[in-house]
């Protein structure tokens, strides 16, 4: 009634409480305020992608320091990384310098990083995913 006389709506705020809660309001400018919020709380939110950077056991020194410049630079952007060691032929034979490479990566980042997913072989292929702390 008293909605009505003063041309808005009769809006019920929290249903569940005992007694229910309502306000006079214009639900239009409600609906309004409440979609405007959402689209700015999806504005700033980051979505975290999954870097991968690719690896084979026997890399070179330099080569390495390079690869872990582009981890570090991953995780200072919030992203989360998948280390992918690949595998060829005669190296099939040596899967412990792999584990051992994979471990030294672990050393390296355990400031920034945490262990995600531990290394794990599939095919030719070990992998482990790290993620920003």
């Amino acid at each position: 009634m008293l909605a009505e006389e003063a041309g808005l709506d009769l809006v019920e705020i929290s249903p569940n409480a005992n007694p229910p809660v309502a306000k006079i309001l214009d639900l239009g400018k409600l609906k309004y305020a409440s979609q405007k919020k959402a689209a700015e709380a999806r504005k700033n939110q980051k979505v975290i992608e999954i870097k991968e950077i690719k690896m084979r056991p026997n890399i070179d020194s330099h080569d390495y320091e390079v690869k872990m410049r582009a981890v570090r630079r991953f995780f200072e952007e919030g992203d989360k990384v998948k280390l992918t060691l690949r595998f060829r032929g005669r190296e099939m034979a040596h899967m412990e310098l792999g584990m051992q490479l994979l471990n030294k990566v672990r050393e390296e980042v355990a400031t920034i990083a945490k262990v995600e997913a531990e290394p794990k072989l599939e095919g030719r292929q070990m992998m482990m995913v790290l993620s920003p702390r």
